[in-house]
């Protein structure tokens, strides 16, 4: 493992048990993240970007695969190693409201992980007030809010708040779970901003979760496009904007509003059934919805290939349908 890359993926695979059957929420995903890098991971609602980011993290325990993290294959690790690991690496959560406890002040809240972790012992309260003032200061959050509960606060507040918590334990890694998608688009660009200025400030890496084509593209360095638990492209982000390969991407990128009503777009309408994530039948699960497949994609799994330098993409019709 190269000494820059602090997280490698190696075909990793989360299942649910349901009535019908095993539901493969990600099913065979690799990647790798260095550090000081974003890694966008994109995709449509119920493709299994949530799923993958908490599996790396072993908040849902993977059914099989390797999470590298620092080297060391952290899926081998007993209760005590993982509890110690999680000072490095952190989550923020999609909706701001709901991962906050409704009964804990901001003070509280910030203050819980350096109790648990047992940097900051419960009893020392100059201390804890001491580190709860530096967060807040970090993430912006003025000092009048430290005794407000969450629902004396607006979106971006309590956002701020789930960002200093995440920072408290000053991670290297965090997994950030669509994080703006509950807020105004004013108040994205705010927390958009802010994480922008941690990273480069902490020198933090992310792997950042969004549905928001539009955000990823300005936040990210690379760029990984998911359907149903499976990878069909991952590149660059200037490759995957200036040269979509897979017909799924294109058709997301189509999708994506353009302020300007004398720019005319070209739509891609995708048709068909979204095919079902338990039992899935072999090939690519994308065929049902591509106007390009044929008995090829059906019948045996598609793998991730390099088709161009830098550029791994999931179709065995790729460079007929890119000529």
């Amino acid at each position: 493992m190269s000494e820059d890359r602090l997280l490698e993926v190696r075909h990793l695979k989360k299942y649910f048990s349901t009535h019908s059957g095993m539901l493969h929420a990600v099913d065979d995903v690799s990647f790798e993240i260095k550090k000081g890098e974003t890694l966008g991971v994109v995709g449509e609602s119920g493709c299994g970007k949530s799923t993958l980011g908490r599996s790396v993290l072993r908040l849902n325990e993977p059914t099989a695969g390797e999470v590298f993290y620092k080297g060391k294959d952290i899926l081998k690790y007993g209760k005590k190693e993982m509890k110690e690991l999680k000072k490095d690496m952190q989550l923020i959560f999609q909706d701001p409201f709901s991962s906050l406890n409704p009964r804990m002040t901001v003070s509280q809240a910030i203050a819980l992980p350096l109790i648990i972790q047992k940097v900051v012992k419960k009893t020392d309260k100059a201390e804890l007030n001491k580190r709860v003032s530096e967060l807040m200061d970090l993430v912006g959050l003025a000092q009048r809010f430290v005794n407000s509960y969450p629902h004396e606060l607006d979106g971006g507040r309590r956002q701020r708040i789930g960002i200093a918590r995440a920072l408290s334990l000053h991670p290297q890694f965090i997994v950030c779970d669509e994080p703006v998608s509950a807020l105004d688009v004013s108040i994205q660009a705010q927390i958009l901003n802010l994480m922008q200025d941690l990273q480069t400030e902490m020198g933090l890496t992310y792997m950042f979760i969004t549905h928001d084509l539009s955000v990823v593209k300005h936040l990210a360095d690379k760029i990984m496009v998911m359907y149903l638990g499976t990878v069909v492209e991952y590149c660059d982000v200037k490759q995957l904007f200036s040269r979509p390969l897979h017909p799924y991407t294109k058709a997301l990128l189509s999708a994506i509003p353009i302020p300007d009503p004398d720019v005319q777009l070209e739509r891609i309408i995708l048709k068909g059934e979204i095919g079902s994530p338990i039992e899935p039948q072999p090939g690519c699960r994308f065929a049902g919805r591509c106007i390009y497949a044929t008995d090829a994609c059906r019948g045996t799994d598609i793998p991730l290939s390099e088709c161009e330098p830098g550029h791994a993409v999931a179709c065995v019709r790729v460079h007929e349908i890119n000529q």
